[in-house]
């Protein structure tokens, strides 16, 4: 198990993000302030330790130093920031027109495809809303329920939850997702909780046809709706039955034959950017630390502009993690330059703590 302490600075391992611990909910959930000010309750055993505490002062829970009693409550509910942020300081999440009423899945994606009976699976939450859903996904063990992961999600993302294999798929059979919405600094709508018993046919898992494209991933996914436009699904176990019948209504609708092959165009992949120097040129004689950070931020821009017209295109920028010089340049160019652009840390599995990965919108 990870050794963390108090003020260390943590990644994700198997999703983007990170923080600064805050304190402990226990041996095995740690409170992680996001970049947002969020206290994220995560498991120890899902972050990296990058930066141990040093010289900064480490942030301290609301009220009390240990977490424990009401301050365990306070810190792990999203309202509960470390120092209280004003509203004009934090940059409010970008919202779509249809994103006020609330749209929610879980989707699994098969990490090997052509595999199907060997693969693991790759478990997403999506929020397709404009709201902030503080949410639990649970297993039910007969009359109890066990928490796989709890935590924050904000508008508009998706967040990973866990990684199973082929033994694991009994566990899922049987889930409970909750949660509540709010927008922050903000009026808004109140929505009622949501508490969704879902059924999980796990039989899927192993058919091909049952992943499928969707909108919210590059990849084919097997994905179950627990709320669409605020209406929450009663009923997420679908037969075989259901679905060829489906299948045959929307075959009606859209006049295309059953089995009409749909050719799909190529994946685009990401494209990677490397920004140290040594990359860029063979020396750097003569130049001082400014030339240096001119020079690469003029390949940023140089790349940002040929790929700006590639709506949904992702550019993977390698800036290292070093004093953090470069990438505050950048995410003001970004903010400055390209302000429909985002951006957010690049997989921590794939290319470590120094990569910021941009989509072009």
């Amino acid at each position: 198990m990870n050794r963390l302490s108090t003020g260390d600075t943590v990644r994700f391992l198997n999703t983007v993000g990170g923080g600064v611990v805050k304190g402990f909910l226990n041996k095995q959930v740690v409170i992680v302030e996001d970049e947002h000010g969020f206290d994220v309750p995560t498991l120890i055993s899902e972050c990296v330790a990058v930066k141990p505490a040093g010289n900064e002062k480490p942030t301290q829970l609301p009220e009390e130093k240990n977490v424990s009693g009401n301050a365990t409550r306070a810190a792990s509910m999203p309202g509960a920031t470390a120092g209280k942020k004003e509203a004009g300081e934090e940059k409010q999440p970008e919202e779509t027109p249809e994103g006020d009423k609330i749209t929610a899945c879980l989707a699994w994606l098969p990490l090997d495809i052509k595999s199907l009976s060997s693969t693991t699976y790759e478990c997403y939450f999506v929020n397709d809303s404009n709201y902030y859903l503080f949410f639990n996904y649970m297993g039910r063990e007969g009359n109890s329920l066990k928490i796989r992961y709890s935590g924050l999600i904000e508008p508009n993302t998706k967040i990973f939850l866990e990684e199973i294999g082929k033994e694991d798929l009994n566990e899922i059979e049987k889930v409970t997702v909750q949660f509540i919405a709010f927008k922050r600094h903000k009026p808004f709508s109140a929505k009622n909780p949501c508490s969704a018993d879902l059924r999980i046919d796990t039989v899927k898992f192993h058919k091909l046809h049952c992943f499928h494209e969707n909108d919210y991933f590059d990849e084919d996914a097997l994905v179950c709706f627990i709320m669409r436009n605020d209406i929450q699904e009663d009923r997420l176990h679908i037969s075989a039955v259901d679905l060829e019948q489906a299948m045959i209504e929307k075959n009606r609708q859209d006049g295309r034959p059953r089995r009409t092959r749909i050719e799909k165009a190529p994946k685009e992949a990401v494209t990677e950017i490397d920004l140290h120097i040594n990359e860029l040129l063979d020396t750097t004689a003569g130049m001082s630390n400014a030339d240096i950070l001119e020079y690469q931020l003029s390949k940023f821009n140089e790349a940002m502009n040929e790929h700006i017209h590639r709506k949904n295109h992702r550019i993977v920028f390698i800036h290292g993690k070093g004093d953090g010089v470069l990438r505050d340049a950048m995410l003001k160019e970004l903010k400055k330059n390209y302000p429909k652009c985002f951006y957010q840390d690049a997989s921590f599995r794939e290319y470590g703590y120094g990569a910021t990965m941009v989509t072009v919108k």
